[in-house]
């Protein structure tokens, strides 16, 4: 309906509809904080104008980006981090203060990250000063990315707010991405979360080591496909409507060291971090000593960004060591091995990240990491085999499609025989589709985990 009347309208209210479409469907699931989405839009909507209307004098122009700044990060902290700082004071000091449990705004950490970022690159004078409220609106409240990102900074789609052009060709391309998202999230990351949801029932203490390291693959999928099965989704709709959103995911389990997989996953979120973190705390131009630190802060604040709670930040600061260990010699140590090698490193360094992301609490994740590594005592049995069995297919599927190997065969069989190609793809795209609305009129598990962020 939504793109329906985007379509319908003319060029000059496309944003007014795209605006109204995106605090319509924030608020088919968040009613009461539309009000929140709607003052990060006026703050940031008057800071840009401000800091362009001072443009010759610099300490009012930083005032006013001090401003935007400090209210974004404080409705987020309220909102994202409130009960999670009354908890650790509590703890930490032996307070009693009272934690009011405020309900977390869905996408609050995106659509504030990328409001944000406007008034910073309109500081840096990187961009224009958007003059019309409703188009800053409508970027700031696109419905396709709102709640889960790609993050998408004002440069991506500056030209596009004012003038976009809806294509037929673009339409078409949209919808091969909205499918492909679908399919990923609905036939790949549903069917495999159920092996999770399954294993992650289980008793860690009793758990083998076979059904531990099959049910943290199962979720490192589930996470993958979900998310990224998302964030093609949000591209296509995007694609239709005449944007052209930035790439989120690059096959990261085909990654050959840490940084690697971190610069192919969620692509939006680690440039964020480096442009308006990393590099503001002096990135690599200051010695090996303040590279590393500031290396462990941006991640510390990654880990916090994704969750609040302390697993998140010890995650964080997980993957941080890993990255300052790879800068200091272990990367060149990588480059030596063999692909497959170095290519394990990778993914088992991530797979026991994923524990840490994942579990509930750091007893649970030690306990899950003792079955992995056999240290339970239980060999596996019938059930375990029978798990296995139920779910091989799924996983194989997984396996293949998170590789660019299907990729690199599709675009070999469109060079070979693009006519029988270019035939098949709407079937094959129609097939998936029906696929998708059948699994989800029958199927009750249907979490988005990235909707919690």
């Amino acid at each position: 309906m939504a793109l329906g009347l985007y379509f319908a309208a003319p060029k000059n209210l496309k944003n007014f509809v795209l605006m109204i479409t995106g605090l319509l469907f924030y608020a088919w699931g968040e009613p009461k904080y539309v009000l929140i989405l709607m003052i990060s839009c006026a703050i940031d909507y008057a800071a840009g104008l401000l800091i362009n209307r001072f443009d010759s004098r610099p300490k009012i122009r930083t005032l006013f980006l001090i401003v935007s700044v400090t209210m974004n990060l404080g409705l987020l902290s309220v909102f994202k981090y409130g009960s999670f700082a009354i908890q650790s004071l509590n703890g930490f000091f032996g307070l009693s203060l009272t934690d009011p449990h405020l309900p977390l705004p869905v996408g609050i950490s995106f659509f504030t990250f990328q409001s944000m970022s406007y008034t910073i690159d309109l500081y840096r004078r990187k961009i224009g000063v958007q003059k019309n409220p409703v188009s800053f609106c409508a970027y700031v409240t696109m419905f396709p990315q709102i709640v889960a990102g790609p993050i998408v900074r004002y440069s991506d789609v500056a030209e596009e707010l004012d003038s976009k052009k809806v294509s037929l060709d673009g339409i078409s391309e949209g919808i091969a991405l909205f499918v492909k998202g679908l399919s990923k999230k609905v036939l790949l990351a549903n069917s495999v979360g159920e092996l999770w949801a399954v294993v992650k029932a289980y008793d860690y203490s009793k758990m083998s080591a076979a059904i531990a390291w099959v049910g943290i693959i199962a979720f490192a999928f589930q996470i993958y496909f979900d998310f990224s099965g998302y964030s093609d989704m949000a591209v296509g709709l995007g694609r239709m409507m005449g944007f052209h959103f930035p790439q989120n995911f690059d096959h990261p389990y085909e990654s050959h060291s840490v940084s690697e997989f971190w610069r192919r996953w969620h692509i939006t979120l680690g440039s964020w971090f480096r442009s308006y973190v990393y590099i503001p705390l002096g990135g690599n131009r200051k010695g090996k000593f303040r590279t590393l630190c500031n290396l462990m802060i941006t991640w510390a604040l990654t880990g916090l960004w994704h969750g609040a709670d302390w697993n998140f930040v010890l995650w964080g600061l997980y993957f941080g060591l890993l990255i300052c260990a790879e800068k200091l010699w272990l990367g060149e140590a990588l480059k030596k091995l063999p692909g497959i090698l170095s290519a394990a490193y990778t993914l088992i360094a991530v797979l026991f990240g994923w524990v840490l992301f994942e579990t509930d609490s750091l007893s649970e994740c030690l306990s899950y990491i003792k079955a992995m590594l056999g240290l339970t005592g239980n060999a596996g049995d019938r059930n375990d085999l029978y798990l296995l069995g139920s779910y091989g297919l799924v996983l194989a599927a997984c396996l293949l499609l998170s590789t660019s190997v299907f990729d690199r065969v599709l675009t070999k069989l469109k060079s070979v025989r693009p006519n029988t190609i270019a035939v098949s793809v709407p079937f094959a795209e129609l097939a998936a589709l029906l696929l998708c609305t059948i699994y989800l009129i029958d199927s009750t598990y249907n979490p988005f985990l990235y909707f919690r962020f």
